[in-house]
C-alpha cells in the first residue's frame, strides 16, 4: 500500500482520467478492467518494455473502451490503447509497434519535459492534469479537458499531447530499435502507419484523435520504411504473442460487439480455445446460461489451469445469479492465480453475494492491498465493511471509490464521515483526509 500521499497523487490521476471520460463530451469512454484482458496485454508487451529499458512490472498497459483508433501515455507508468485500435489491429505485433512508440515516449523524456511545462502553468497539478490533458488530447476535446475537478483552463491543454514532428521521429527511430533489440519483426509498424495515412485527408473533425496526438505524415511513412528495411530483420509473427492477441481481441470484441455478431465469426478466434471463451460470452449475454457454461467449460477442458477461463466462469454464474456456484470457481481461480487482485476482487464478489460475509471482507481486503485504485473492489469492500458494522472503513472506501470515479463533491461527504470516525493518524484516517482535502480543493475551483 503506497503512502498517503503518493496515493493522493494516484488518486489524482485515475480521478481526473474517470472525471473526463464520463463526460458527454468524451462519448462517455471508460477504462476496461479485465483479469484475462490485462494479462494477455502484459504478456504482448513484456519484451517491448525490457527491450525498451522499463520494467513490465512497473508501466501497465490498460484499455480504454472507444472504437476510435488512438493510443496514449498519460505518465510514466500507464500506456493506454483504445479498445478500437485493438479491434482493428490484425496481430500481435502491430500492437507490439504501438506500445514501442508510445515507450518511446516515456523513455525520450517527452513526458517529464511536458510535466515540467505543466508545473509552471498557474494550475498545475501535478500528475493529475498530465493525465487529464493526455485524456483530453484522446478524446480531441480541450474543452471536456477544461472541466475537470481542478479547473485547468483549456487553453493549457488543448495541445499538451500534440507531439512535435521532432519527437515522433525520435519515437519512431527508438521504438523500431526496441522491436529489433526485443526480436520483433518491426514491420508492424507500418501496419500501424498505414491505419492513418488515409486520416490526412480528413478535415480535423473527422479525424481520429491519434492524428491530432501523433502528427502523421508520408515522409515519416517512407522513414519508417526506410528504417524497417534498414533493420533487415525477416517477416515472422511470434506465436505465442499472437495468441495472446487473439484472446484480448477475442475477447473484447465478444463483449463490445452484437452476440450475434461474434456467433457468426467464432472460426476467425485463431484457436479453438478462444472460440469458446467468445461463444460463452456471447451466449451469456443472450441470457443462455446453460450454453454459455458448456462453451465456457469446453474452454477450460482445454486448458484446464487456466485461471482467467475460470475467472469468466465465475463472472457468468454470479451474472446468472448462482452467487455460491460462482464463489466455489472463482475460489479455483485463484488457487490458479493467487497474486491477481481482479480475480481475488470477484471472489470477495460472490462470497459477498451468496452470505459469506466474514470471508469477503478478508477476501476484499487483500484485492484491495494489490489494488487500491479498482473502484469495484472499493464498492464491495464498503459493503463488506458495513456488515461487520465498521461504518468508518465503509465511508473510507466509499470516498475513495467517488474520488476515483470523479464524484468529489460525494467523496467529500463519506470523508468527513469517516475521518469523524477513524483514529486520528491512522492509515485509513489519512487517506480519507486526503480525499476531503482534494474534495474541498475541487469546490473551492468550481
Amino acid at each position: 500500500m503506497p503512502g498517503p500521499r503518493a496515493a493522493l497523487r494516484l488518486i489524482a490521476t485515475l480521478c481526473a482520467l474517470a472525471v473526463l471520460l464520463a463526460a458527454p463530451s468524451a462519448r462517455a469512454a471508460t477504462l476496461l478492467r479485465d483479469a484475462d484482458l490485462e494479462h494477455a496485454l502484459a504478456q504482448i508487451s513484456a519484451p517491448v518494455l525490457r527491450a525498451a529499458g522499463l520494467s513490465p512490472a512497473q508501466v501497465d498497459v490498460l484499455v480504454i473502451k472507444d472504437d476510435r483508433l488512438n493510443a496514449f501515455v498519460a505518465d510514466t507508468t500507464r500506456i493506454f490503447v483504445h479498445s478500437g485500435l485493438i479491434m482493428k489491429l490484425p496481430d500481435a505485433k502491430s500492437l507490439q509497434a504501438v506500445i514501442a512508440h508510445e515507450a518511446a515516449h516515456i523513455t525520450g523524456g517527452h513526458l517529464s519535459r511536458r510535466m515540467a511545462n505543466m508545473r509552471a502553468a498557474r494550475n498545475a497539478a501535478g500528475l493529475g492534469m498530465v493525465l487529464a490533458a493526455a485524456a483530453g488530447a484522446a478524446t480531441g476535446s480541450g474543452e471536456a479537458a477544461a472541466g475537470i475537478m481542478l479547473g485547468t483552463q483549456g487553453s493549457a491543454l488543448r495541445n499538451f499531447l500534440s507531439h512535435t514532428r521532432a519527437e515522433e521521429s525520435s519515437a519512431d527511430i527508438a521504438s523500431i530499435r526496441t522491436l529489433v533489440q526485443a526480436g520483433i519483426d518491426p514491420s508492424g509498424a507500418l501496419t500501424v502507419q498505414e491505419l492513418f495515412l488515409g486520416q490526412e485527408a480528413l478535415n480535423v473533425g473527422r479525424q481520429d484523435p491519434y492524428m491530432r496526438s501523433h502528427p502523421l505524415t508520408r515522409d515519416r511513412f517512407r522513414t519508417t520504411q526506410g528504417l524497417v528495411a534498414a533493420a533487415k530483420v525477416a517477416e515472422h509473427n511470434d506465436p505465442a504473442a499472437d495468441y495472446w492477441f487473439l484472446r484480448a481481441r477475442g475477447k473484447l470484441s465478444a463483449f463490445l460487439r452484437a452476440p450475434g455478431w461474434t456467433l457468426g465469426r467464432l472460426d476467425d478466434s485463431g484457436s479453438r480455445d478462444i472460440a469458446l471463451m467468445r461463444e460463452a460470452v456471447a451466449r451469456h449475454r443472450q441470457s443462455d446460461l446453460p450454453g454459455a457454461l458448456r462453451a465456457i467449460d469446453g474452454a477450460i477442458a482445454l486448458r484446464p489451469k487456466d485461471p482467467f477461463y475460470y475467472d469468466l466462469k465465475g463472472q457468468i454464474l454470479l451474472e446468472g445469479r448462482r452467487p455460491a456456484d460462482s464463489a466455489r470457481v472463482y475460489a479455483q481461480a485463484r488457487a490458479f492465480a493467487p497474486r491477481n487482485a481482479q480475480i481475488l476482487g470477484g471472489l470477495g464478489r460472490a462470497q459477498l453475494a451468496s452470505g459469506q460475509f466474514k470471508s469477503a471482507l478478508s477476501t476484499l481486503e487483500e484485492a484491495r492491498g494489490r489494488d487500491w485504485a479498482d473502484p469495484r473492489i472499493l464498492r464491495d469492500l464498503s459493503v463488506a465493511y458495513a456488515r461487520a458494522n465498521n461504518n468508518g472503513m465503509a465511508s473510507e472506501a466509499t470516498a475513495q471509490r467517488y474520488a476515483l470515479e470523479g464524484r468529489m463533491e460525494d467523496a467529500g461527504i463519506h470523508a468527513k464521515r469517516a475521518v469523524d470516525l477513524l483514529p486520528r493518524g491512522s492509515a485509513p484516517w489519512n487517506r480519507a483526509q486526503d480525499v476531503l482535502d482534494a474534495s474541498e480543493r475541487a469546490a473551492r475551483k468550481r
